[in-house]
């Protein structure tokens, strides 16, 4: 089976969550015995593949070229969603003017208002951006889930979104294919202490992109008065420089702010810490939350998602808008054991073997119906 997995052009100048379930997903499919190649382009040649696998039907404007190039060259068309709803953060948790401007904004328009900040902002900009400003972000979506033969929701509760927005879906094939952890580097037995990291053993830990969405700021103001070291790691994301600057002007004595951490050293940071913390917004699930689960922490995670989809009763879960709720679910995960059952579920049902095998199932059920 010859599969090209496609994703917005900035997928690994500006690395994601999108990103790593990707390159993951590649690799696990490989080994599987499949070839798969990886593009960022939008109207690639197609010849020798059987199949397109797009992700992330929240940025449209790409993914649309992609996947009208896909139909216009025979191929069929497997939809990994990526589905989320930020807009409670848009209207409660952004700040200043944006937060003034997205309160009187429909959601639609305020997709519209995102999509041209990154093309003058960041210089984000490409033939996808220009047609879904011509044509509209709600009907580029509509057109990929028309075009699309298989969705592959992270999960049931993003599925129940997709198709709330999108009724028109309800009745196409779907499996769903849960996000996943790398069993083989997220390894407790196999991990050695990092020297690098000793003085922060025992802390509580964040690892996540530094913005507005993920909620930080309010993350340090919990931890004010608490007895813990609270650890940051995340580089701050290109739009949300001024919020960094607050949160380093608000950080308490406990805070240690590390910047990013390469992935391969990211389960020796896991294994000293007590608590995990992502205590986002929204959260579709967490890569970070599974990666400390599957390394021996109790971890604290957002209401808002699709975390209990994959957590179940083994988190803490706390309200993002709520100093409070956050601040006594890390009390309550610093002060509880560590519960092994955490660990045994992810290792159980989310590795990238499953997620790959999930995969497979969605591509053969279309490849046949093809045949």
């Amino acid at each position: 089976m010859n599969i090209l997995l496609q994703s917005r052009t900035t997928l690994f100048s500006v690395p994601g969550g999108d990103t790593i379930q990707l390159v993951n997903t590649a690799r696990a499919l490989r080994d599987l015995g499949c070839r798969v190649d990886i593009s960022i382009e939008l109207e690639p040649n197609l010849s020798g593949f059987d199949l397109v696998h797009v992700f992330n039907l929240t940025r449209p404007q790409e993914v649309y070229l992609q996947v009208a190039n896909a139909k216009h060259q025979g191929k069929p068309v497997a939809l990994s969603t990526i589905y989320v709803d930020y807009s409670e953060y848009d209207r409660r948790g952004r700040r200043g003017v944006s937060r003034v401007v997205m309160k009187i904004l429909a959601q639609k328009h305020i997709e519209y208002l995102k999509v041209l900040a990154r093309a003058v902002i960041n210089c984000e900009s490409n033939k996808g951006t220009w047609v879904l400003l011509r044509r509209g972000y709600r009907t580029l979506q509509r057109e990929i889930i028309a075009m699309s033969d298989v969705f592959l929701p992270n999960s049931a509760s993003e599925m129940l979104r997709v198709t709330a927005d999108f009724p028109e879906c309800i009745n196409k094939r779907q499996v769903v294919v849960p996000n996943a952890v790398d069993t083989s580097l997220f390894d407790t037995e196999r991990t050695i202490g990092d020297q690098r990291f000793e003085a922060y053993r025992g802390c509580v830990l964040s690892v996540a992109r530094i913005e507005g969405l993920k909620n930080q700021l309010n993350l340090v103001r919990a931890m004010r008065g608490l007895p813990w070291k609270l650890v940051l790691v995340g580089k701050p994301a290109p739009n949300h420089i001024n919020y960094y600057e607050q949160l380093v002007r608000e950080a308490g004595p406990n805070v240690h702010i590390i910047g990013p951490v390469d992935h391969e050293d990211l389960p020796g940071l896991y294994q000293i810490a007590k608590v995990h913390c992502l205590v986002s917004w929204m959260e579709t699930t967490g890569l970070s939350s599974l990666e400390a689960g599957a390394m021996g922490c109790n971890i604290v995670v957002t209401e808002k998602g699709d975390t209990r989809d994959y957590f179940d009763d083994f988190a803490y879960y706390c309200e993002p808008d709520s100093v409070s709720s956050i601040r006594n679910a890390i009390i309550s995960a610093y002060e509880n054991p560590v519960d092994p059952a955490l660990r045994t579920l992810i290792l159980r049902n989310y590795t990238w073997e499953k997620t790959a095998g999930k995969t497979m199932e969605g591509y053969k059920n279309v490849l046949e119906q093809v045949r």
